[in-house]
């Protein structure tokens, strides 16, 4: 499915009795042109007969790993080899539940392809996701396995110093399991893979599943698995030494961080964004190349930030959004929520100019966010008048 039809699929299921005019207003393009995107749709399954009668459940999948996770996070900085005070928590997580988690939480139907052992992690796991709305319907639970723990220890900062993950029950996720979800899976507007899978079942999504797949490579061990199949990967999101690792090229500068990217993108990867922690990410295309800075922020933890920042790129993508507004995401983790701030731009409008906040007059930023663009009567306050109107094209 194209970007355009994806956008077009949408405001159908949005009202199912729109009219092609109003339609074709909405996309800025001729009658004609929405006639001929229905047409495909129709073509693909999409749209069944007229009225605009919908394929049911349009959604993604995710195949990944779910733990249970215990962290602890130090007062003070870490001492190797001995007992240090802080504090320990647990929380549910796993690459592919915690995408699959952030995914839910920007409204899009999940299906979550996993496997459980039957304890009480297990059970505890499984009601969270039903409270999300995420389908676990066809997740495979393993009599008499262990679900997935993973142990993390992080210094006063936020920062991870070390971990340890039992996951091995990510291994009952075979191709012969993914094949008896194969319609699941082909049905899907897209799929969304971690590298904690078995390899072989890697290969399995890259070469017998039609939807776009996006896969977080999760670790510089498990990344090796994608070299084999990185040209069938639609979008990869790895971080600076998953980048350097899979693509050959030792980071050191900006200049070698695009040669990174560009060979990773010789392979026939559609799409890279490799996250560069505080530095922001590099995001690139067969096309264009991004560098976006992180937005001004306290970090309190920095565990599940590459996980919800996925989340963000399969909105992006779902929403039609090109490269330079998918990066423009910015993940957020706070005491209480995980999840991403997103600003939607309305049709026929485009970015003229972004700059950061305090390249900017205002004071109180507060007083003019916003979720949409264009937003109308931006004016502003006299403390924060630098200009006499704020205009955003």
């Amino acid at each position: 499915m194209t970007q355009r039809e994806r956008q077009i699929l949408q405001w159908i299921e949005q009202d199912p009795m729109i009219s092609q005019e109003a339609l074709a207003e909405k996309a800025g393009i001729t009658r004609s042109s929405v006639a001929v995107h229905i047409s495909n749709l129709m073509k693909k399954g999409y749209i069944a007969g007229k009225g605009y009668v919908l394929r049911s459940g349009t959604y993604a999948a995710v195949v990944g790993g779910v733990n249970m996770d215990i962290g602890g996070q130090s007062y003070a900085p870490l001492i190797a080899g001995d007992s240090n005070p802080g504090r320990v928590q647990m929380s549910l997580g796993g690459v592919g539940r915690n995408i699959a988690h952030n995914m839910a939480l920007l409204g899009l139907d999940v299906r979550l392809l996993t496997a459980f052992g039957d304890d009480l992690y297990a059970q505890r796991i499984a009601a969270s996701c039903g409270e999300l709305g995420i389908d676990i319907s066809q997740a495979l639970q393993v009599p008499g396995g262990s679900t997935s723990t993973y142990l993390y220890l992080n210094g006063p900062d936020g920062d991870m110093a070390l971990a340890v993950s039992d996951m091995d029950i990510c291994q009952k996720l075979t191709p012969q399991f993914l094949s008896s979800r194969l319609t699941l899976l082909n049905n899907a507007q897209l799929i969304v893979a971690d590298a904690n899978l078995p390899a072989e079942s890697l290969r399995f999504l890259a070469e017998s599943c039609t939807p776009p797949l996006f896969v977080d490579p999760v670790s510089t061990v498990k990344a090796e698995k994608l070299r084999p199949i990185l040209g069938k990967i639609h979008t990869l999101k790895p971080n600076r030494l998953e980048a350097a690792l899979l693509s050959g090229v030792e980071i050191t500068d900006r200049a070698s961080l695009e040669r990174a990217a560009r060979a990773l993108l010789d392979t026939g990867l559609q799409r890279v964004f490799i996250s560069l922690g505080s530095d922001g990410l590099l995001a690139a295309d067969q096309t264009h190349v991004l560098r976006q800075k992180c937005l001004p922020a306290t970090m309190v933890n920095a565990t599940g930030a590459g996980d919800t920042f996925m989340a963000a790129l399969v909105w992006a993508y779902l929403e039609g959004n090109d490269l330079f507004h998918t990066a423009s995401l910015a993940p957020k983790s706070t005491r209480a929520t995980q999840g991403v701030n997103v600003m939607t731009l309305k049709p026929k409008y485009q970015v003229a100019d972004a700059r950061p906040l305090a390249d900017t007059p205002i004071v109180n930023a507060a007083r003019y966010r916003a979720r949409s663009l264009p937003v109308a009567g931006a004016l502003l306050k006299e403390e924060d008048r630098g200009e006499e109107q704020m205009t955003l094209l």
